[in-house]
């Protein structure tokens, strides 16, 4: 398991590819449950656990149909379970990262360089799921970058659409 972990710490700092992972559905299940455990605990602090765990499973939902259409538009399927897991993984930790600064930041004593940190890994996050697809995909870095960001909006606009509740404007 920590090769798993070393592995996608690469991914994270741009020095592998998803097709370092191996191909595996038991893989992409630990990676599933993980994600769940990390995005639970992120979203349980602003959340009751029931809407916490459902947007969790909803984002793996997410998640995965991105990378099978993806995937499938461009005749790479075979790489799905690869792609997921990186996808999954990298999310997974970043989410764990972003846990003090989520938490400092929801209880109101998060500063100006708590709120950095937060786009920091945001912009990191983008930058690594760009990095994923373009591997994935073969494609350039912008094109990725941009399927990205598409994914990244449409996400945050489907959560938004399926839980009102989580979005607050003051």
């Amino acid at each position: 398991m920590f090769e798993i972990v070393k592995l996608l710490f690469e991914i994270c700092l741009f020095k592998k590819s998803p097709k370092d992972l191996p191909r595996s559905l038991f893989l992409l299940q630990l990676l599933a449950v993980a994600n769940i455990v990390i995005s639970f605990l992120l979203l349980h602090i602003r959340s009751d656990w029931f809407s916490s765990l459902l947007q969790s499973v909803v984002g793996i939902l997410l998640a995965g149909i991105f990378c099978g259409f993806i995937l499938f538009i461009y005749r790479k399927i075979p790489r799905f379970y690869q792609t997921a897991c990186a996808l999954l993984g990298t999310d997974t930790l970043i989410g764990f990262f972003a846990l003090p600064a989520g938490a400092t930041l929801v209880t109101g004593q998060g500063s100006l360089l708590v709120f950095l940190a937060m786009l920091g890994l945001i912009a990191w996050h983008w930058a690594i799921i760009g990095h994923i697809i373009r591997h994935a995909l073969e494609q350039s870095l912008s094109f990725s970058l941009g399927l990205a960001l598409l994914y990244l909006l449409g996400s945050y606009q489907v959560i938004a659409l399926l839980f009102p509740d989580v979005v607050v404007i003051n």
